[in-house]
């Protein structure tokens, strides 16, 4: 089909809300349906093009095709992607080429290669994968291969659940000015949450790791290049990119995973970073940035342990003196009655270590946080849920199920009501409380009465 096409393409067709296609075409209908509202509903387009860097005006043109083939192109007509994307600005034109996997289907890194070079010939500018895989950030493919390919045609990522988070984002925020837009999107929404769109989350972790859970329980050491490592390091970091859109969709905000530059920019600095704690601590560690929480929310899951720890690091107030009423200060944020496996972990100045109470504990007696300690003030706290999973700590589903609902449940009872303390604005000095007493007139007499009087008896 070749009418209504760009003069570049010599067959394809305009991405459809209600793609013709056979029943077998899974893959086919939900690009087609998903290409089509990037084009139709101009509030998920911009969302969505934003994420790699291109922004839509008032007067941007979005175009989606399927099932393409370029005029000129010299490639073999089973290397056809899935679909384009055209985004243009008066003459300027911008181009990606879209190649999509659903259910457990993931990309090759030859056949990604194949669309770079098409793409090249083709003076595309990109191309943008969709699966159920995931990345911290579209900029950061899933596939090591891919992102280390010294092709100039950068490759980006979005997985399904990105797409959804993003659709549910806006209606939740009733961010779609038009209606019938809004209509539109809400149906995108339901589809993508049926089973036969093949979305889907992170559920399992690899083989790998029950086998790396048996190593440690036995007290061995990881070797650094122990072929372990690497599947279940990748795994963790889908899972907390997971993770992050689970909480955005049950927030309505936009959460995130707090990165270290150095990781933003080199995944494979984060492979080995995470890698290198795994292997000295038995650790993952993760943290997730919610807007306007009081910090970052800090996830570990310990090997040794086989336990989950999920917690938020406050600073103690310094305008009160004493350790009973900085702790009262914590205490008094903390509604929830079901504090079971919740902790504080109380951070001391200088070298004093820090000393670790159970909730219920404080609660009852604040005091006890004193011992040893009548000298000092605590300067901060890490408030904290700790579960211990026992053997399904070591299960693919069930570590990652368990995950998915500790997080939540500690950031719905406690982490969403913490505060960091902020200091009372100053008031009004008894001495000073009209514009008159300011003047350089009224600050210079009296000056002169504290010189006569002494500095203690004004």
């Amino acid at each position: 089909m070749t009418e209504g096409l760009p003069e570049f393409l010599k067959q394809g067709e305009a991405a459809r809300l209600f793609p013709v296609l056979s029943t077998t075409s899974k893959e086919g209908r939900t690009t087609s349906i998903v290409l089509a509202c990037l084009s139709v509903v101009r509030e998920l387009g911009s969302d969505l093009l934003k994420s790699i860097g291109q922004n839509v005006g008032v007067r941007t043109k979005v175009e989606c095709y399927t099932e393409i083939v370029f005029r000129n192109s010299t490639a073999p007509h089973e290397d056809r992607p899935d679909g384009l994307i055209v985004v243009s600005n008066g003459n300027r034109q911008w181009r990606a080429l879209v190649e999509a996997k659903i259910g457990s289907a993931t990309h090759s890194v030859e056949q990604i290669e194949k669309y770079r070079k098409l793409a090249q010939e083709q003076s595309v500018d990109c191309v943008i994968t969709l699966s159920n895989q995931f990345a911290a950030q579209p900029q950061t493919h899933p596939l090591e291969q891919v992102r280390k390919s010294r092709s100039r045609i950068p490759v980006y990522h979005w997985s399904w659940m990105h797409i959804l988070t993003t659709s549910d984002l806006l209606l939740t925020n009733e961010a779609i000015a038009d209606d019938d837009q809004k209509q539109v999107l809400s149906e995108l929404r339901r589809f993508l949450t049926h089973e036969s769109a093949g979305v889907r989350g992170f559920e399992r972790m690899p083989p790998e790791w029950s086998e790396l859970n048996k190593l440690v329980s036995s007290g061995g050491s990881i070797p650094a290049k122990s072929p372990l490592l690497l599947p279940v390091i990748l795994a963790w970091h889908q899972e907390t990119r997971d993770l992050s859109l689970i909480l955005s969709r049950m927030t309505g905000a936009r959460v995130s995973e707090r990165l270290p530059r150095k990781h933003q920019k080199d995944a494979a600095c984060r492979v080995n970073d995470d890698s290198q704690k795994l292997r000295d601590e038995a650790c993952l560690e993760s943290q997730l940035m919610v807007p306007d929480a009081a910090a970052p929310i800090e996830i570990s899951a310990d090997l040794r342990r086989r336990s989950i720890d999920v917690g938020m690091t406050l600073r103690a107030p310094d305008d009160r003196k004493s350790t009973s009423a900085r702790i009262n200060w914590l205490l008094r944020q903390i509604k929830h009655e079901q504090v079971d496996d919740f902790h504080v972990r109380l951070q001391w100045p200088g070298t004093s270590g820090p000393t670790q109470f159970q909730l219920s504990e404080l609660r009852e007696n604040v005091q006890i946080a004193e011992v040893d300690k009548s000298h000092l003030s605590p300067n901060g706290f890490h408030i904290f849920l700790s579960k211990r999973l026992g053997g399904r700590f070591t299960q693919q589903s069930n570590f990652i199920s368990d995950l998915e609902q500790i997080v939540p449940d500690f950031y719905g009872s406690v982490g969403s009501a913490l505060r960091q303390h902020q200091k009372k604005a100053p008031t009004l000095r008894p001495d000073r409380k009209q514009s008159d007493d300011v003047t350089p007139e009224a600050i210079h007499e009296e000056s002169d009465e504290t010189k006569e009087n002494g500095p203690g008896d004004t």
